[in-house]
């Protein structure tokens, strides 16, 4: 029986997925397989070294110490795309708010309260404190063309905006979804030199840090609004607050305020809801779950941020499961201590991920526990695990 630690409240429509007579599920769980969590964070935590598997439900894993799961041969799961759409709405929700001064104006409107029958009137009276800008026929730039850049891309085109989009490292799904309306930016500064909007959908790494600062604000258009439902570090907080004050910047709207952020005339701030929808929530949790069974179960790797993608379909009885350093002749050690115990491959498959190595190896008969030892004691060797149907 497998046991799974749930570190947050995670859907029961992906938990559900789990079989109850091979699985158990607890918050509280001593020595668990496998850990299912969504903002938990996790660098404070001792991790049991029972633990194979994390799955984030959801998309960034910034909660989640990578290197120290790497180094322990954890593989690190997330949900790429899972709330795309969730937060896909909300971007275009900024979008409008950005444009129409909605938000001041909603404000201004509450402040009728009291005044009656004069309601009507001074509503026409004020209204020309709020006008704003169509998106119809402006230039909207999306940095980062994954599967939610995509979608706002796709989307805004559907609302008339011209779309220049801007990813060195787009996916092949990726560019088969987008559509061929959007217009390919030669550089990331061409992009914000001619956009009226920006929209960010990038991940937070230490490129990316601070991407949004004094020097690139100064190449975009006076006034440029700009979104950020990614992460709140890719922007320069000081350096926006200085550009809302000059106007360089007209409004910023973001997913992740802090103090300073909220002092700001021109801040639209949401408390990060991107993901805050029970469809996203749901979604996050399925493939977060699948994920995790077809690990454990089968040794399959799909949406590791620390290790290959890796899947072989199970024909054989056992099956060995290997990570390993990306090193020369791994894969002659490994099979050199399966062909001295005179075990026979039936299939297998060797995938790497920069400085990582994952390998699965069905063979016919069992695999004695000698063995798998012997493969643990190859250096670089980082985890081996067989798995029995």
């Amino acid at each position: 029986m497998y046991k799974i630690q749930t570190l947050n409240k995670i859907s029961p429509i992906g938990l559900d997925l789990f079989p109850r007579e091979d699985y158990e599920i607890a918050s509280e769980i001593v020595n668990p397989d496998a850990i299912v969590l969504r903002s938990f964070k996790m660098h404070d935590m001792a991790i049991p070294g029972s633990v194979k598997a994390v799955a984030r439900a959801g998309a960034g894993v910034n909660n989640i110490p990578i290197d120290k799961c790497t180094d322990a041969g954890i593989v690190v799961f997330n949900t790429p795309g899972a709330n795309a759409n969730g937060v896909k709405e909300l971007a275009l929700a900024g979008l409008l708010m950005s444009s129409r001064r909605l938000v001041p104006g909603i404000a201004w409107a509450k402040t009728l309260i009291g005044k009656g029958d004069e309601v009507g009137a001074l509503v026409e009276k004020g209204k020309g404190d709020f006008v704003g800008p169509e998106i119809k026929g402006k230039r909207l730039g999306v940095i980062g063309l994954g599967a939610i850049g995509v979608m706002v891309a796709n989307d805004a085109v559907e609302l008339g905006m011209e779309v220049m989009g801007y990813d060195p490292f787009i996916s092949v799904g990726a560019a088969w979804k987008l559509s061929r309306n959007v217009t390919q930016a030669k550089g990331l500064d061409s992009l914000l030199a001619d956009c009226d909007y920006i929209s960010l959908h990038v991940p937070l790494t230490d490129s990316t840090k601070g991407m949004i600062n004094k020097e690139r604000i100064s190449i975009m258009k006076k006034g440029a609004r700009i979104l950020n439902f990614s992460r709140g570090d890719l922007v320069n907080n000081a350096d926006m607050i200085e550009a809302l004050g000059s106007g360089q910047v007209g409004v910023y709207v973001t997913d992740f305020p802090n103090e300073a952020l909220l002092k700001q005339e021109n801040v639209i701030p949401f408390p990060h809801l991107g993901a805050s929808t029970p469809e996203a929530e749901d979604n996050c949790a399925v493939m977060a779950v699948n994920q995790t069974k077809d690990f454990l179960e089968f040794g399959n790797i799909k949406n590791s941020v620390n290790f290959p993608d890796c899947d072989l379909d199970f024909r054989s009885k056992t099956r060995v499961v290997i990570a390993n350093k990306n090193v020369p002749n791994m894969v002659g050690q490994i099979t050199g201590v399966l062909a001295a115990d005179k075990i026979n491959i039936s299939d297998m498959i060797n995938k790497h991920k920069g400085d990582l190595a994952y390998n699965i190896i069905d063979i016919d008969g069992d695999l004695p526990e000698s063995a798998v030892e012997k493969i643990r004691g190859i250096e670089g060797v980082i985890m081996a695990r067989v798995i029995r149907k």
